[in-house]
This record gives structure tokens, sequence and C-alpha cells, in this order.
């Protein structure tokens, strides 16, 4: 596989290259181009988080291609054969951007010289992305853990369809409006009942750090086994210090998630429990990856849900309804 990623790769510079290719002016003109296909527009996507935006605004005149379903960490990912055939056939191109597509980042941004595509957290000011502690490391791609960032983002998605196919700029204008006025209120519910959860508490312990813009938006403090990649390893000081602080704080509970082995949170488990301290693993967020295709977390505001929710009834928050946010769509 890493032969044929390379092969790949190799092919789609050599395509989009203006070194070797006479016609480069052209193709970047191609880029930036109006839609003048037959509809619907075929978008090819890389993550569910950002396929979601791009059907809620798109609707009919858009037909989604989504590359990575749920449960799959796009951090280790490697392209498919069928993966980037349909990126090579796709009108647009949306991706997340910020090395979250580890594998196939590169393929992704040459790609762009030739075809229309947008690498839509990448839009956002610099101001406001998160980094890793670690200065050598890129922006935090987590955007979409911030309700009101990933709002942004879904502008970003309207303003480029509208651009791309002016023809149809007034329904993706309306169905951005509506799109955001949705995530806003789910942003002001997690503000709500995060908020709610008492102070000792409001800690949240994760496989991964993915949940460093969810902390800073809704004001928890969050601590995690291994990095913004799930390529960095989990190592031994970094569990022992975690176990210290459970066992200190009297933390009671901790999560995993859909899309990580579970091993290095089971190792906080067992730790606490050598000192006498239980912790349980309270349930499984998302983070990389929605839920199941055809359920409310298969959808970016019914994973949110759910992870707002559960985080807030786990840790003691008083007030959260039975059903969630979507209790009180």
């Amino acid at each position: 596989m890493r032969g044929f990623v390379s092969v790949v790769f190799a092919l789609v510079t050599l395509i989009t290259s203006g070194c070797s290719n006479p016609n480069a002016e052209q193709d970047a003109s191609a880029a930036k181009a109006e839609f003048k296909g037959t509809y619907p527009i075929q978008a090819t996507v890389t993550v569910g988080m950002v396929a979601d935006l791009v059907r809620e605004i798109g609707g009919e005149q858009v037909a989604v291609k989504q590359l990575l379903g749920s449960g799959v960490d796009p951090h280790l990912y490697k392209p498919t054969r069928d993966d980037v055939s349909s990126l090579m056939k796709a009108d647009i191109v949306f991706f997340n951007g910020l090395m979250l597509e580890g594998k196939m980042a590169e393929t992704l941004h040459t790609l762009s010289e030739k075809k229309r595509s947008i690498a839509v957290a990448e839009h956002l000011s610099a101001e406001r992305l998160g980094h890793s502690a670690a200065a050598h490391e890129h922006p935090d791609p987590h955007v979409w853990m911030d309700v009101s960032l990933w709002s942004e983002v879904a502008q970003v998605i309207g303003d480029e369809l509208s651009q791309y196919d002016p023809g149809h700029a007034d329904q993706y204008r309306e169905r951005t409006t509506a799109l955001r006025s949705k995530l806003d209120a789910l942003h002001q519910y997690g503000v709500q009942h995060i908020g709610a959860i008492p102070a000792d508490q409001r800690v949240l312990v994760t496989s991964h750090d993915a949940f460093r813009y969810f902390g800073k938006a809704y004001k928890i403090e969050v601590q995690a086994i291994q990095g913004i990649s799930t390529e960095s390893e989990a190592g031994l000081q970094r569990v022992n210090d975690l176990v210290d602080m459970l066992v200190a704080r009297k933390v009671k509970a901790v999560f995993v998630e859909s899309s990580v082995p579970r091993e290095s949170i089971e190792a906080l488990l067992l730790g606490a429990a050598s000192r006498d301290h239980k912790v349980t693993i309270a349930a499984e967020l998302y983070s990389d990856a929605m839920g199941d295709a055809d359920t409310h977390e298969g959808t970016y505001l019914g994973m949110m849900d759910h992870n707002l929710t559960s985080i807030a009834k786990a840790l003691g928050s008083g007030s959260v309804p039975s059903g969630g946010f979507r209790e009180r769509k």
C-alpha cells in the first residue's frame, strides 16, 4: 500500500505540476472556474464532519462522495485506488486541512493546483487556531470540536459553493444561514450544560488531544494521553501522571473515543484501581469521526449533541435534558 500511495502522489504531482505541464496557467484558471457541468455537482469530501456540512448546504444541487466513514481515524488513513479516482473525477473537493488527513495531505494540496479544492479549516484566521504545546507541531486540526468555530467553517463552505455555482447562490446562502442558526443554538446548549458541571469535576480525560478547542469553548479542563495526532505514542510517564491526577482529584469518569483504540484509557483504570481508586469509562465520544450513517450521531449536529450531553451527564451537570439537545429542537 505504501508503494501504491507513493505512485499515486507522483502521478498527481506530475499531472498538476506547473514545471511539467505547459498548460499550468490554464490549470490554475480551471481550479477557480465556475461550474459549467451537469447537475448535481460531484463533490468529493474526506471526513464526515465536513461532508455533513456540504450535504446540508449543497442540497439537491450537490452530490457528496465521502471518503472516510464511521470509526475511521483520518490521521492514519491511507487513500485507496477508489479514493484517488473519486478525487480526480470530482467537480469540487472539500477537506479539513491542517494536516488532519495526514497520509493524503500532500496529494490533496497538490490536487488543488488543478481542481477546485478547499481546505475548510485553513480559511480560519491564525489567531482562531490552537497549537500543541510542542512548538514544532502544526496547528490543531480538530476545529469542529468548538461548534461556534465550525459554524464559521459552514460559512466558508456556503461562500465557496455560491462562488462556484452562482446560479444557485441564493439557495446556498439560505441553507447556510439556517444551518448556522442550528449550530449557534447547539453551541449555547453546550455552554449552558458543560458550565453546570461542578468545578472540581470539570475535567475531561480522553485518549488523544482532540478536545482542545472543546475545552476552550466550553470551559472544561482537558487531559489526554496522546497528542493532537494519534500517530504520537502514549508514554508511560504520561499515563502515570494522569493516574496521579485521577487519584488526587478523585475523578471518577474518563472517556474513550470511537476512532481510537481504548487500551491506553484502560491502562488508566488499572493504574487507578491499583491505588484503590475506582474510575469508570463513562461514554464513548466521537472525536475524529462521526457515528454510523443514518443515525443521529452520523450527523455533525448529532455527534456534538452526543458529546456535549454525555460529558455533562457523566460529570455531574444536573440540568441536562434526558434527550439532549435533540429534545429541545
